[in-house]
């Protein structure tokens, strides 16, 4: 493990009321000496106390302050220093300059997290879990997120390690008493505990669709026939002008997309080319991009309009969405009623009427009603694939049991605890974590 100092900065680049330089290392505080002069008369740092003082730019000055955290007690486990300056550009990038004069280098994306995880500060997947944090654009995404790097899915997974630990010391003692009856009693106890961890990962498991809705955010094509008012239904759900609405047949050639939060979650709404039969090649190829999107989206939004009768067109579209997870939406309830399907919902684009039922009833469709807010959700795929391996792994010591002798069950039994171990860290290899913290920004 390298153990030199490093630097970076820490808040987005640019301008800003305030910039946070973090320095990290064996020799950070003796780096951070040398640039920063206290205002108090205190001779020695004391950690975690913020002071006031000058920083040396190298030939300027910047009013601001220095905090130090003593190893293990900071982020990375090791001596910490931040200086706390003006946000400009300028100001920042003398602050790094001087302190690589001083013998700090910059850090690599993701050091600072992955000092953190090597000094065991934290597990691989609340380190995740922070990345994530970053990351988060909804109160969903925040939650889950918030989940994973306090250490939900380390604490389940600790508890699960230890539960085949156990099982490996009762095969080892089961050794030194080689009587039958305490083989069949050690397999037993084997199967039940097996048992047992198989649906506790099949219920972490169970969370993995929540979480891709979580991560990905849902997905809603508004779909129709020409003119039944797609366009107007988007702008209506988005609050804002975002497609171009004209009474020319036609005029969305290309899917227009929006997305808005609601109640948490991300709602990507996708309208789409008015499905018809036309000899214009360019609106076909929308048509086209209509239909591949129809087959990807999570829920369907079947327009009509309710001052037109029902033609072949629509007959069709029926026919086509007929296997989506789809809401009929009879628009135009402004107008004359002519249109006689049967709709989910009716309501007006234009005036707004019941465009907040409808959001409703989308997030009802796709959330099932199966979301809480406290509970672990896994949203990151590189934990759902370990514990799909785990599962399978747990599935092949059930099955073979009574045809392995015990030696061999440990080897299966030590296996699975290995899976696990991938989701904490604690197994891992260096490739992997690597690749993780090569994923975060450069003063994280």
């Amino acid at each position: 493990m390298k153990n030199d100092t490093i630097i970076a900065l820490s808040t987005p680049p640019g301008k800003a009321g305030v910039g946070v330089v973090r320095i990290s290392g064996k020799d950070s505080l003796k780096v951070a000496e040398k640039m920063f002069k206290p205002l108090d008369k205190m001779s020695d740092p004391t950690p975690n106390l913020m002071r006031l003082g000058n920083i040396d730019l190298g030939g300027a000055k910047d009013l601001g302050f220095m905090v130090y955290f003593k190893a293990p007690k900071s982020y990375t486990g090791e001596d910490v220093v931040e200086f706390q300056c003006h946000g400009g550009v300028a100001v920042t990038k003398r602050i790094i300059e001087k302190a690589l004069t001083l013998g700090a280098r910059v850090a690599e994306p993701g050091e600072f997290s992955k000092r953190a995880f090597l000094n065991g500060k934290m597990s691989l997947d609340e380190a995740e879990g922070v990345i994530d944090t970053i990351n988060a654009e909804t109160e969903s995404e925040l939650k889950a997120s918030g989940q994973l790097s306090r250490g939900a899915l380390s604490q389940a997974v600790n508890k699960m390690q230890q539960v085949l630990l156990d099982l490996i010391a009762d095969i080892e003692v089961s050794f030194d008493y080689p009587e039958e009856d305490i083989e069949y009693r050690t397999k037993k106890s084997i199967v039940g505990a097996i048992s047992g961890l198989k649906r506790d990962i099949a219920s972490l498991l169970s969370t993995s669709q929540i979480g891709k809705t979580i991560k990905n955010g849902v997905s809603v094509a508004i779909v129709g026939k020409t003119n039944v008012g797609k366009s107007s239904l988007l702008n209506a759900l988005l609050g804002e002008e975002q497609a171009i609405v004209t009474d020319i047949a036609g005029t969305t050639r290309d899917i227009v997309t929006g997305s808005k939060e609601y109640r948490g979650f991300k709602f990507n709404f996708l309208d789409t080319a008015g499905l018809r039969k036309t000899k214009d090649i360019v609106e076909n190829i929308g048509i086209d991009k209509a239909k591949n999107t129809i087959k990807n989206s999570d829920i369907v939004l079947l327009v009509f309009d309710a001052s037109r009768a029902l033609d072949k067109e629509d007959r069709d579209n029926l026919k086509l969405t007929e296997n989506n997870d789809r809401i009929i939406v009879l628009n135009k309830s402004d107008l004359k009623k002519v249109c006689d399907i049967m709709p989910d919902i009716t309501l007006s684009a234009k005036s707004g009427e019941h465009i907040d039922d409808l959001m409703e009833m989308i997030f009802d469709r796709a959330l099932k009603g199966n979301f809480e807010y406290d509970k672990l959700v896994l949203t990151n795929m590189r934990h759902i694939e370990i514990l799909s391996r785990a599962k399978e792994k747990a599935d092949e010591i059930l099955s073979t049991i009574d045809a392995l002798p015990l030696d061999a069950v440990a080897v299966d039994v030590r296996e699975m605890w290995e899976i696990l171990g991938e989701i904490t860290g604690e197994t891992a290899n260096e490739k992997i974590v690597d690749k993780i913290f090569s994923k975060f920004c450069l003063g994280k």
